[in-house]
């Protein structure tokens, strides 16, 4: 299995330099977001062209890195409607260029009605947030399919798609070869659920299977009473059992570290690797 790493978790700088970033770590590819990583990138829709996108797929080949997903993650129940249509655009235009970035997917999580926050809200669990969400990702799942490109989706507790069966139905709905999943086991956890993280990430293999492009590689403490995220290996996430359910039933399925600080990643990935190396 290949593992790479969220390259702006590194800071924002060149391409050049995130790639021999994360080589030196020892990751075989990375999870691209433009704004957030590259030096003078807006990410704003109308900035990319192929020539910049080949550009970036060479500096990170250089390094030996793939481009395993373009982030363009966007909140498509903001309550400004303006950028909604922006950030929604721009997504369509990382789908257009997708396959000069050589990159696999395009990603995003599917937002919350507390805007710029991305947390909880009644309204996210209504079947408003619901169809709003799944309109927005129908028309980007056309799209998708005009420029051979494929998306990526991701649930999240405090977000419309909060529990694993709710992406499945949005999925589903949207009924198109284009969309896969990526799956993110912190990011469905909360301060009354933690305990139950594999059962969380059993229901993700049995409803998602061979679908599942991407996991995020987390984890986590309990710190007076509160969820909080921690250095990979060194915290409570059952990696023993998780692993060797990935390895066998999603073995084409990139691990990404995400969040993760630069001080921590050679520890996080060595402690990745032997473990998988002894499923």
């Amino acid at each position: 299995m290949k593992i790479g790493v969220r390259v702006h978790d590194f800071g924002k700088s060149d391409a050049k330099t995130l790639a021999k970033k994360a080589k030196e770590v020892g990751f075989e590819g990375v999870q691209l977001v433009l704004n957030k990583a590259i030096e003078g990138e807006s990410g704003l829709a109308g900035t990319l062209s192929k020539e910049k996108a080949n550009s970036f797929y060479n500096d990170f080949k250089n390094e030996g890195l793939d481009i395993f997903m373009l982030g363009a993650y966007f909140n498509p129940v903001h309550s400004d409607k303006e950028k909604v249509r922006s950030l929604t655009e721009k997504f369509r235009e990382h789908l257009k260029y997708m396959n000069d970035f050589h990159a696999g997917f395009v990603g995003s999580e599917t937002g919350s009605f507390n805007d710029d926050k991305w947390t909880y809200n009644p309204l996210n669990r209504t079947e408003e947030a619901f169809q709003e969400v799944k309109r927005i990702f129908k028309d980007l799942a056309n799209s998708a399919e005009e420029y051979n490109a494929k998306i990526a989706l991701e649930g999240a507790f405090g977000h419309c798609m909060w529990e694993p069966k709710k992406l499945k139905r949005l999925v589903d709905e949207i009924n198109s070869d284009t969309v896969y999943y990526t799956v993110d086991i912190y990011n469905y956890l909360s301060n009354e659920n933690y305990m139950n993280h594999t059962k969380i990430f059993d229901e993700c293999i049995e409803l998602f299977n061979d679908r599942i492009v991407i996991f995020h590689i987390k984890d986590y403490v309990i710190e007076e009473g509160n969820l909080k995220q921690c250095c990979i290996g060194k915290g409570n996430m059952n990696f023993d059992y998780m692993l060797p359910i990935i390895k066998q039933k999603c073995p084409n399925a990139y691990l990404v570290f995400e969040g993760s600080k630069p001080e921590d990643m050679q520890f996080s990935y060595d402690f990745i690797t032997k473990k998988l190396e002894n499923c």
